[in-house]
């Protein structure tokens, strides 16, 4: 029989097809490699659904059975924005734009506590990629402590390009990587986007080069990294103290 089990996850050809002709937001399409699911693939590409070819065991640890007929879709604990979405929120408020970039967060814990320090400090929303990324999955919602239902979250095709659209809106976009200019020679006070790269590799290439900058904290132990969601809750709430401390 098919079912929705943990995970927020359906399975079975029948469900998923259901679930993409409905008004379901899907995050992710799981398909058997092999499987005869033409229409489905083209269903959930046409929606801009990211559609994973995995092995049939793989297809069995996400659903957690082994009658799961090829394919299975993961849905959105809440429901992504738009960047223009995003931007409109400084508008409403009549600050300047504070928005935060995950770019390829693997880990759902690392996004869920990124997001969860973001809405804490007051970023407009945070910007994730469709590839190579967590997504707003259970485990995420779970890790952010529901903020991920308070904040808004863009899913983006391209990095590189959601970036360009900021910088043409007057944002400065500020990477962190160890090799940057220290955090805190620079004046956030101006619209602001963030740039947190992935645990493993830093900034990708060309977001990186799109970056107006590249900043960096100070390593004074033994270890030379932070947790990618600690770096970047410390820099987040240095633009906070920027923002609310008076200016001589």
């Amino acid at each position: 029989m098919e079912n929705e089990i943990k995970q927020q996850i359906i399975y079975g050809r029948n469900a998923v097809s259901e679930a993409l002709s409905s008004d379901k937001e899907i995050d992710t399409i799981f398909v058997q490699r092999g499987a005869s699911v033409g229409n489905i693939i083209s269903a959930a590409k046409k929606r801009g659904i990211v559609v994973k070819d995995v092995s049939e065991e793989k297809l069995a640890a996400v659903t957690g059975t082994q009658k799961h007929g090829g394919v299975a879709a993961e849905l959105c604990a809440c429901t992504y924005a738009e960047l223009e979405d995003i931007l409109e929120v400084s508008r409403e408020k009549g600050t300047q734009p504070f928005i935060i970039i995950a770019d390829e967060i693997a880990d759902p814990h690392n996004l869920g506590a990124i997001i969860r320090t973001a809405e804490a400090a007051g970023a407009d929303g945070v910007i994730i990629p469709k590839r190579r990324s967590a997504s707003l999955n259970a485990t995420v919602f779970k890790t952010s402590a529901g903020a991920a239902a308070w904040i808004k979250v863009a899913r983006v095709s391209n990095l590189v390009d959601a970036i360009k659209t900021l910088k043409k809106r007057n944002i400065w976009v500020w990477g962190m990587e160890a090799d940057g200019s220290p955090f805190d020679k620079t004046d956030f006070n101006g619209g602001t986007a963030i740039v947190v790269g992935s645990e493993g590799f830093g900034l990708g290439r060309l977001v990186r080069e799109s970056c107006d900058g590249v900043l960096s904290l100070p390593m004074n132990g033994k270890v030379n990294s932070l947790n990618a969601s600690v770096s970047a809750g410390i820099l987040m709430y240095e633009v906070v103290r920027q923002r609310t401390t008076p200016h001589n």
